[in-house]
């Protein structure tokens, strides 16, 4: 039967120390890989014979600024739909040069989520097909989603509780 367990061992015995940081957080297995080694990753878990992950979830971003050197983290999310199991595998890239390995080449439903997460934190997938802004105005210099900016601004005379009946 393929759970958890067995998927480690499968990946470790064919990675080492290419991948590490296993968790489980609420039962999904995670783990973390290095931006140069992700496509031999997934390629070997979309492939194998018995895993199957052949079904891409999401792709997504996440900004951690007091991660030095690791600020930026792309996930991916795998399903494998014969088994009906899910892994979950991240890669820390540093924000002076955010490159990640692009997953289109594996499946064509990463072009618009590498363009959303490339749109929203600035993480550049190289060899997408066609990386550029989708959501937000071309010419904006800066990734809105990062932890850069106060979340409001504390100047705001307009949004004080009277004028919300609190």
């Amino acid at each position: 039967m393929i759970n958890n367990e067995s998927i480690v061992e499968e990946v470790v015995g064919q990675f080492g120390q290419k991948v590490f940081g296993f968790e489980e957080p609420f039962g999904l297995l995670t783990f973390t890989t290095n931006a140069s080694d992700l496509i031999e990753v997934v390629d070997f878990l979309k492939n194998h014979s018995e895993f199957k992950f052949n079904f891409l979830t999401d792709v997504a971003g996440i900004h951690f600024p007091d991660n030095l050197g690791g600020e930026l983290c792309s996930m991916c999310m795998l399903h494998s739909w014969e088994n009906n199991i899910r892994v979950r595998i991240k890669v820390f890239v540093p924000i002076a040069d955010p490159k990640v390995p692009t997953l289109s080449t594996l499946f064509a439903s990463a072009n618009w989520m590498e363009r959303e997460t490339f749109d929203f934190y600035g993480i550049e997938y190289t060899g997408h097909p066609n990386l550029k802004r989708i959501l937000n105005m071309e010419d904006m210099d800066y990734f809105p989603m990062r932890k850069e900016y106060p979340l409001e601004d504390a100047t705001r005379e307009d949004k004080i509780d009277a004028l919300f009946g609190r």
